[in-house]
């Protein structure tokens, strides 16, 4: 009979459970597993979803550990289901001894099906038809300016906010270059979206870049 894994590692193991399981209760059931105890592997199941009981045995995730070391340590996301047939979202995360052996894991199964209705009701929501004619309530092009200045920003892993003085000078020579201070009350757009005055806007769009960042 294989001896059980460390009970120092589980019992750390299992507060580790505990944690995640009640950080991501009620949709997320975590489980430990002792997998050199196969046949009644389960030691502690918190947020129980599954309905399975403690000392039961390992699943075939587990089972492949147990057969293999060269198993992944980590396999996340992967598609699962309850026995009642709700989809799960499950991440199996295996631990070593010193020899390098799989003898514990630890399971994280999340309930999709409260996910899944909150995806279907915002895909409603959100779902918009053509209508008789095309409406502009804002000025033509604002929308355009902003999603340039949002990647402009973007490309510098930033917000248009935080932008710097330098980069705002060199943010409104590219849309100078690009036409977009042509559009109808482009400065106005630009000062909101920078969160900035006009004068400033102005100021910076007579102004010339003092480095060259486009290499």
């Amino acid at each position: 009979m294989t001896k059980p894994a460390d009970n120092t590692l589980l019992e750390q193991l299992d507060n580790i459970a505990q944690g995640i399981s009640e950080t991501f209760a009620p949709f997320c059931e975590v489980v430990v597993h002792d997998l050199q105890q196969p046949q009644h592997s389960i030691l502690s199941i918190h947020n129980n979803l599954s309905g399975r009981k403690v000392g039961q045995a390992a699943t075939e995730m587990g089972l492949a550990r147990i057969a293999s070391p060269d198993f992944p340590a980590v396999v996340a996301n992967y598609a699962n289901q309850f026995a009642d047939g709700r989809p799960v979202k499950s991440t199996s995360i295996g631990l070593k001894d010193a020899s390098g052996e799989y003898v514990a894991a630890l399971c994280l199964n999340l309930d999709m099906t409260l996910f899944r209705g909150m995806q279907s009701m915002l895909s409603r929501f959100t779902e918009t038809h053509a209508g008789p004619v095309e409406e502009h309530i804002e000025p033509v092009g604002s929308e355009a300016i902003r999603l340039r200045i949002d990647q402009y920003a973007a490309g510098l892993a930033t917000t248009p906010r935080a932008l710097k003085t330098s980069e705002r000078i060199e943010l409104l020579q590219t849309l100078k270059k690009e036409g977009l201070l042509d559009i109808r009350k482009s400065m106005e757009t630009v000062a909101q979206h920078l969160g900035i005055s006009r004068a400033s806007v102005y100021l910076y769009a007579k102004q010339q870049p003092t480095v060259d960042d486009t290499a």
